[in-house]
């Protein structure tokens, strides 16, 4: 028992088992939506190689020095930064994007390194000392450097991923005590812009509403107007972003606000999702049994929609296992984050949290459509190497961490 106990206090058993649990129910969904489809033929052998892969990688990690972390966050940083430019030159085209670098017979997915070197890279900025949210300055350095790689992703574009740094920002921002009025500043632009995409009087009310908070909120005539105009510039920006995103990812977002204006092509995929899941009941058909998936009505279904094959085949109380697992899996790295006793270690495994949770809640969404069809995948169960293995990285991370929490004070 002591032994044990000693163990317990180095090694968070129970986080690690149970991202394995969703790693092995990610392995069952990928090998039913495959294994009658010549399209993802070799898939599950090389999900297999990725979880080996990714178990080494987790305890390299796992016993690395702490501090080596603050060490590498630079150069980790500027070395995606770099990745991210070179896919744009060399890069292998999938889905619509150029998302993809291929070396030696492997293809790998910068945007998912990026993702981590991001979160060590703000966790790093908001953990200095001489760090005040309420100056706009360090809000803006902030967004500098978490909107850089964003910038870089919506060239290739990758509208998914682009999403996960938005909210990685701001629940960092959120956890280094940023004031009502900075949330405010950076929240804003994201509000207006989300207003303009469903149309011109849209946007128009969510600029009256910002007006509205700026009154509210008492600032000098000049910051207030710059905000104001920032505001509105970033609704105009919209089309542009908009018009440079491929067709098929235009059609997703138009697919969204009315999946029925187009059901057999952009609005197909959301809503064969919710007929896999509806049509699972309670316990669903069975492992290899679901209609949807064996007869593949949703193309590559192992990646984006791999919710789709649980709810299906093991039905309402398969889904609702994934998700107490999920929420286990949230739950216990928060409670690590909040002991780590120096700030630095902390807001690392919130990013890290908010990439995870993140994902979780737009691959979610998508499957039973509360979210757009934007292309992202359900961390530790949906295909994806790059995926798996900057998932067990960052696992890896966190639990270096609890390892070593009693050592700083």
């Amino acid at each position: 028992m002591r032994i044990d106990y000693k163990l317990n206090d180095k090694f968070d058993f129970t986080l690690f088992f149970t991202a394995i649990a969703l790693v092995v129910i990610g392995l069952f969904a990928i090998y039913s939506s495959t294994v009658s489809n010549p399209l993802g033929k070799g898939n599950i052998e090389k999900q297999l190689f990725a979880l080996g892969v990714g178990i080494v990688v987790f305890f390299v990690v796992y016993l690395l020095p702490t501090k080596f972390f603050r060490m590498i966050t630079i150069p980790s940083y500027l070395f995606s930064i770099f990745l991210l430019v070179v896919v744009l030159i060399i890069g292998k085209s999938a889905g619509g994007a150029k998302s993809w670098i291929v070396f030696a017979g492997f293809s790998f997915q910068p945007s998912e390194l990026a993702k981590l070197s991001t979160v060590m890279m703000l966790s790093h900025f908001l953990s200095k000392q001489n760090i005040d949210l309420e100056n706009l300055k360090d809000i803006f350095i902030v967004l500098c450097l978490g909107l850089l790689p964003v910038a870089l992703i919506m060239l290739e574009p990758d509208l998914g991923s682009s999403f996960v740094f938005f909210g990685m920002i701001l629940i960092l921002l959120f956890w280094s005590g940023i004031s009502l009025f900075g949330m405010f500043v950076v929240l804003a632009p994201a509000f207006v812009s989300i207003a303009s995409i469903f149309g011109f009087y849209y946007m128009l009310i969510s600029i009256l509403f910002v007006i509205a908070l700026l009154i509210y909120f008492k600032k000098d005539i000049f910051l207030s107007g710059s905000i104001l105009g920032f505001n509105i510039a970033s609704g105009f920006f919209v089309d542009y972003v908009y018009d440079i995103l491929s067709p098929h990812q235009q059609k997703r977002i138009q697919s969204f606000i009315d999946p029925m204006a187009d059901p057999l092509g952009s609005g197909y995929n959301a809503i064969q999702a919710k007929v896999a899941i509806g049509s699972g009941g309670l316990w669903g058909k069975g492992f290899l049994s679901g209609n949807q998936t064996q007869l593949q009505f949703i193309p590559e279904q192992w990646t984006d929609f791999i919710y789709c094959v649980i709810g299906e085949e093991f039905g309402f109380v398969g889904s609702i296992i994934v998700l107490a697992l999920f929420l286990f899996l949230f739950v216990r790295i928060l409670r690590i984050a909040s002991m780590a006793k120096e700030n630095f270690l902390s807001m690392i495994i919130v990013g890290i949290l908010s990439v995870y949770f993140i994902h979780f809640l737009i691959n979610i969404g998508m499957a039973i459509g509360l979210m757009p069809v934007i292309g992202i995948p359900l961390p530790f169960i949906s295909y994806g190497g790059s995926s798996l293995l900057v998932n067990m990285a960052m696992l890896g991370i966190v639990l270096n961490i609890y390892r070593t929490r009693k050592n700083y004070t």
